[in-house]
C-alpha cells in the first residue's frame, strides 16, 4: 500500500472551510490503496472550532501531533480581540484602528510567510528521523498557511522524498496580502519563497482553473487541479418553508465581500413590495463582520435578518437545504477570481437555487451555467440583479422556486479523492 504523509495545520477540532479538504481526502483515500499518516499542530490557534467533525476522523487513521508555538497566543493577551479577528479573516475593510494597523504590520513583515514560520524547524528535525525509521513514498503540504510548505521543501532535499505541495488559496496573489503593510524586503521574501516551492515541489496541486493557469505560468512543475467538493454521505436533511422567503448564506461574511447593491436591491423591494416585505428574511449562518451589519441597519433590513451565528458543519448544511435561495459571495477584485469558494459545492448538494455575486469574469458563473444550479452577477449589476430576484420571489409564490443540478457527481468528495490517488500513484 502506498503510504503518504500529509502535512496540515486545520484538523478537527477546527471548524470552517480550512479543515474540510484534507478531513474528507483522508476519509477516501484508503478505498484507493494509499495509507494516509496525517501531520498536525499539537496545540494551534483556532478561530472557530467545530468538535463534532472529530467524529469523522477513523480511529485507524495515524494521527501524529507535534506541538507547535504560535504569536497569537501571547498576542491575545494584549489584543484578543483584534488578533481573533485577523486570525480568522475579518480584518476591517475600511477603517481598521490603529491597533489593527499595528498587528498586522507585524504580522506581515516579522512573521514570513505566515505566523506558523516558528512550526517549520522543529518540524523538520522531528519528522526527518521519523521518515528515517518509517519511509513513506510522498509528502503533502497544505497551505494556507504556506509555511507548511516549506517543511515539505526541506523534507524533500533532505531525504528525497516526492513532495506535492496543495494550494487552497493563493500565496502573494490572495486579496488580503495587501493589508499586511509588507515592507519591500518582505514582498520579495514572499515572492521568492512562494517561487522556490512552486519550482521545487515535484506537483503543485489548487482548487481553481484560474490559478492553475496563474502558477503554470510561473513554473515547469505540473500543476493539477482537484477542486473542492461535497461528500455524498452527508445527507442534507431540510426543506424550505412556503411561508418564508429565505435567503442564505453560510459562512464568514468579510467586510470587503458586503453586497451593498443586494442590500440596496433588497430594500428597494420592500418599499415596493409589501408582500415582499412580510416574506424576507435574510439567514446569516457562521462570523458576520460588523461593517455588514451596519449596511443591513442603513438600508433598514435589520428586522429581516436572523443571525444563527456559527454552525457545526452538519447543521450549517441542514441550513442550506431549508432556504429558498442560497447566498454566495466573494471580493469585488482581480485576485478574487482564481478563488471558489468551498460552501458552492455543499450548495450544488442542497439543489437550491443559488445567487452569487462576485468579480468580473468569476470562475463560479461558468460553473453555474453548466450545472443549471443558479446565477452570478459581477457586484455593480443592479438592474439585473433586481430582476432576479423579483423572479424568483414570483416562482417562490407560485411554488416552483426549483433547480434541478446537474452535473455535479464530478464534485464528490469520493470522485475527487480517485483523482488525487492517481496523482499521488504517477
Amino acid at each position: 500500500m502506498t503510504k503518504v504523509l500529509i502535512i496540515c495545520y486545520y484538523w478537527p477540532p477546527a471548524g470552517g472551510p480550512g479543515v474540510q479538504r484534507w478531513l474528507k481526502f483522508v476519509k477516501y483515500l484508503p478505498q484507493f490503496g494509499i495509507e494516509p499518516i496525517v501531520f498536525v499542530p499539537d496545540n494551534p490557534h483556532y478561530p472557530i472550532v467545530d468538535v463534532e467533525l472529530q467524529q469523522e476522523v477513523s480511529e485507524a487513521l495515524q494521527l501524529i501531533r507535534f506541538p507547535i508555538s504560535e504569536p497569537y497566543t501571547w498576542a491575545g493577551l494584549i489584543a484578543k480581540k483584534q488578533t481573533q479577528k485577523i486570525s480568522s479573516g475579518m480584518i476591517s475593510h475600511k477603517n481598521p484602528s490603529l491597533l489593527e494597523t499595528l498587528l498586522l504590520f507585524v504580522r506581515g513583515n516579522f512573521f514570513i510567510p505566515d505566523a506558523r514560520i516558528s512550526w517549520v524547524k522543529p518540524s523538520v528535525a522531528f519528522l526527518s528521523k521519523k521518515l528515517e525509521a518509517h519511509p513513506v513514498d510522498v509528502i503533502i503540504t497544505s497551505g494556507p498557511p504556506h509555511s507548511l510548505h516549506l517543511i515539505g521543501q526541506s523534507l524533500k532535499r533532505t531525504l528525497g522524498i516526492r513532495w506535492i505541495a496543495d494550494f487552497r488559496d493563493p500565496w502573494t496573489d490572495i486579496g488580503y496580502h495587501k493589508k499586511l503593510r509588507l515592507l519591500p524586503f518582505a514582498k520579495q521574501k514572499h515572492l521568492k519563497m512562494e517561487q522556490s516551492v512552486l519550482d521545487q515541489a515535484d506537483s503543485i496541486l489548487v482548487t481553481s482553473k484560474a490559478l492553475q493557469n496563474l502558477y503554470q505560468k510561473r513554473t515547469d512543475n505540473p500543476v493539477v487541479l482537484i477542486t473542492n467538493g461535497f461528500d455524498k454521505t452527508e445527507i442534507s436533511i431540510g426543506k424550505p418553508s412556503d411561508k418564508v422567503f429565505n435567503i442564505v448564506h453560510t459562512g464568514s461574511l468579510l467586510s470587503a465581500r458586503n453586497p451593498t447593491h443586494l442590500w440596496e436591491v433588497l430594500a428597494e423591494l420592500i418599499e415596493e413590495d409589501t408582500d415582499f416585505k412580510n416574506k424576507l428574511r435574510i439567514d446569516l449562518a457562521g462570523v458576520v463582520s460588523r461593517e455588514v451589519l451596519y449596511a443591513l441597519e442603513e438600508h433598514g433590513l435589520s428586522a429581516h435578518v436572523l443571525q444563527l451565528g456559527y454552525l457545526p458543519h452538519l447543521e450549517a448544511k441542514k441550513t442550506q437545504a431549508g432556504a429558498q435561495m442560497l447566498l454566495l459571495i466573494e471580493i469585488d477584485s482581480e485576485e478574487t477570481r482564481q478563488i471558489i469558494p468551498g460552501k458552492i459545492f455543499e450548495y450544488f448538494q442542497a439543489k437550491r437555487p443559488i445567487l452569487a455575486i462576485g468579480p468580473a469574469a468569476w470562475e463560479v458563473s461558468d460553473m453555474l451555467e453548466k450545472t443549471q444550479s443558479g446565477m452570478c452577477f459581477e457586484h455593480r449589476e443592479k438592474t439585473a440583479l433586481k430582476k432576479y430576484i423579483v423572479d424568483s420571489f414570483q416562482k417562490f409564490n407560485e411554488g416552483k422556486l426549483q433547480v434541478d443540478s446537474k452535473n455535479i457527481d464530478v464534485y464528490s468528495r469520493e470522485n475527487l479523492t480517485a483523482s488525487l490517488a492517481a496523482l499521488i500513484k504517477k
